[in-house]
């Protein structure tokens, strides 16, 4: 077996990256491929065979440099809240809706005053924002009516790993992410689900992260991957902490994406007061992809931000040193972002001596101060944290 590979899939926001390790770790190759989304006069959303399409692009660049051998297993990574909703064919019947996508803005305001805002914190672990799975369902069954034939609901890992053609299951830091499981009990919120309009049924057994659940045997996927041994890796924040050795107590991870994230390992249960401040501060508390742990995890989306503020600049990422270099000589606070409620960023003081790197600056900034709010907050309810490491 000393040939035999792993195949580590995480399917982000942007795109989808996929690595080839050597069974003791080495990594053999990487390959990378955009997710897709379009802006409908809805909101933002794609289609999940552009979920599939990616993955199937990445993996063939990654198995492409990697010289013969089996592929063993394969873990699959997501990024949370988006979901796929399968008809009893077991094919989609509505689009992923984005997790940052705010069409379910006045269903959160709804989930607040019937379920209690107090009530979902403190049984959910996720702040009352629109955000979460339940609130996108409930928006769905009542906008795309072939979504209440839906027989079965997936997070995009646990789609991947179906489509692949695993075994149906819910991983618990993925179902975190959806506001339908209490993190107390790690079992589904009846009362969530029902607001939602969603059966028990549709979400299938829950497992821990790492559980086999069977062997590829989908032909999109190339042959090098069939009869490969296949499980759900987690949300991909709390992946990258556990590969990143930033998982044990005082550690925190700066996990840098769309969604920046800061995120901290701690023993199961928090107390009830515990979990409210956190999520008063912004900070989720959810089952981590360790068994018997839980995860905080302080979303800045500061990705977001500085995101929009290079697409509105036009600088492409092999311009960005360059972009950073020259913000980082004249650090000039004249240009101040802000990365509004519903995802979008202002800019002000954008006057004659307004330049590229002003407003690039100003977005590093607003960034950077946005996580060092959230180190604090968690630090005021946890303590200080004693070593971070960033991705």
């Amino acid at each position: 077996m000393s040939d035999a590979l792993l195949v580590g899939m995480d399917v982000g926001t942007t795109s989808c990256k996929v690595t080839v390790c050597t069974v003791d770790g080495r990594e053999a190759a990487a390959g990378k491929a955009p997710l897709g989304w379009e802006v409908t006069s809805n909101g933002v959303e794609t289609d999940p065979a552009d979920v599939l399409q990616a993955v199937g692009a990445a993996t063939a660049q990654a198995l492409a440099q990697v010289p013969p051998g089996p592929v063993v297993g394969v873990g699959v990574a997501s990024m949370g809240e988006a979901g796929v909703l399968l008809d009893r064919r077991g094919e989609p019947i509505a689009p992923v809706i984005a997790w940052h996508d705010d069409r379910d803005r006045d269903l959160a305001d709804q989930l607040a005053d019937d379920l209690g805002r107090v009530e979902f914190i403190r049984s959910t672990g996720l702040p009352v924002r629109p955000q979460w799975s339940l609130t996108k369902h409930r928006w769905l069954t009542r906008h795309f009516p072939d979504s209440q034939q839906a027989v079965r609901r997936l997070g995009i890992a646990e789609w991947v790993v179906r489509a692949l053609g695993g075994e149906e299951a819910s991983e618990f830091s993925l179902a975190s992410r959806t506001g339908w499981l209490r993190i107390d009990s790690a079992q589904w919120w009846p009362e969530s689900l029902e607001w939602s309009g969603a059966k028990p049924s549709l979400l299938p057994p829950l497992v821990a992260a790492g559980t086999p659940l069977g062997r590829v045997s989908a032909s999109w996927a190339g042959p090098r991957l069939l009869g490969a041994h296949l499980t759900v890796a987690g949300h991909d924040h709390l992946a990258a902490a556990i590969g990143a050795d930033a998982a044990g107590d005082g550690d925190q991870l700066d996990s840098c994406g769309t969604a920046e994230a800061l995120v901290r390992t701690v023993p199961a249960p928090l107390s009830g007061d515990a979990v409210h401040r956190l999520v008063s501060a912004d900070v989720t508390v959810g089952r981590h992809a360790l068994a018997g742990r839980l995860s905080l995890l302080g979303d800045t989306r500061g990705g977001l931000l500085l995101q929009n503020v290079q697409r509105l600049l036009g600088f492409d990422s092999a311009q960005l040193p360059d972009l950073d270099a020259a913000a980082l000589r004249h650090r000039d606070r004249s240009v101040t972002a802000s990365l509004e409620a519903d995802g979008t960023v202002a800019l002000r003081g954008i006057g004659r001596n307004a330049t590229p790197d002003r407003a690039w600056y100003a977005a590093l900034t607003a960034g950077l101060e946005r996580a060092v709010r959230m180190d604090s907050d968690m630090a005021a309810v946890l303590g200080p944290h004693h070593r971070t490491v960033m991705t």
